[in-house]
């Protein structure tokens, strides 16, 4: 297993509460293309892939689209991706087969009132780095990131009186649980350990402090996995994962932040679906 110590060692502290990280997320996906083994690369492949499909979503909404060229692939790459995809006989092992599969699908499926191409992408990316992912760590953040949303989802859902199950994406024990248990945790508390944690957070009735207390969450949870290996490829991982929620809260003033929360608000009471903006 590599050490990164010298990388590590010398990155800056970071906090939730940075105004600005002290390192940018560029410079340090370029350190870790400099500094990783080929096999720990590959395993970035998926941290960096969130990027690919959200762009993949909007060029398929809109050709002109504005792109974030943060993830493994370039334009003419997409281009590729979306013209071989529709093709007949399109190549499923030059990129993931769920991408390749989305893009061929999405003209017969963005018609259906049920169809939401961003909720429907991100489940399957997920699902992917989960049955993909080499390392066990991270497949266990994009497990948790999953039950997250679907969590978080059921429970908007059911004070807004809507059918829990038709917003829960996935089917295995913990979302069938979601879809039929009706106790306010729906009884997860033995499956999940954060599950008391989370309930906490939504009883928070201010949307900008409640995000900020789903970040530290994370936060937290990416910490007690790295803490006794601060110098893996974990830790790698958890401190591309900070930078990126540092880069995030960076883009919104409060004021800012707290219009955009009041319009996603708005937005789950017309569409029960949070809007594109938020999911950068």
């Amino acid at each position: 297993m590599a050490n990164y110590y010298c990388m590590m060692a010398g990155a800056p502290d970071l906090s939730l509460d940075d105004r600005k990280a002290a390192v940018s997320f560029d410079d340090f996906k370029q350190e870790c293309e400099e500094n990783l083994t080929p096999a720990d690369r590959r395993l970035l492949f998926h941290f960096y892939l969130r990027w690919d499909c959200m762009n993949i979503v909007r060029l398929l909404k809109n050709p002109d689209a504005e792109l974030e060229l943060m993830g493994n692939f370039g334009p003419d790459q997409y281009t590729d991706m979306i013209t071989s995809a529709r093709e007949l006989t399109f190549n499923v092992h030059r990129y993931p087969a769920f991408m390749s599969v989305f893009i061929r699908e999405y003209n017969y499926n963005k018609e259906k009132a049920d169809f939401y191409a961003e909720d429907v992408m991100m489940y399957q990316y997920l699902t992917y780095c989960i049955q993909h992912c080499g390392n066990r760590m991270m497949r266990d953040w994009y497990r948790m990131n999953l039950n997250l949303a679907n969590i978080l989802t059921a429970l908007i859902a059911r004070r807004n009186g809507w059918n829990v199950g038709g917003y829960i994406q996935g089917d295995d024990e913990v979302t069938e649980m979601i879809r039929t248990n009706n106790s306010r945790d729906f009884d997860l508390g033995f499956e999940l350990d954060y599950v008391k944690e989370l309930m906490l957070i939504v009883d928070e009735p201010d949307p900008v402090q409640k995000e900020r207390r789903i970040d530290a969450f994370k936060w937290v949870w990416l910490d007690d996995q790295t803490f006794y290996d601060p110098f893996s490829i974990e830790a790698v991982f958890a401190y591309l994962c900070k930078l990126d929620m540092l880069r995030r809260w960076e883009q919104l003033d409060p004021q800012h932040g707290r219009e955009t929360f009041e319009r996603i608000i708005d937005s789950l009471r017309r569409e029960a679906r949070v809007p594109e903006e938020f999911r950068r």
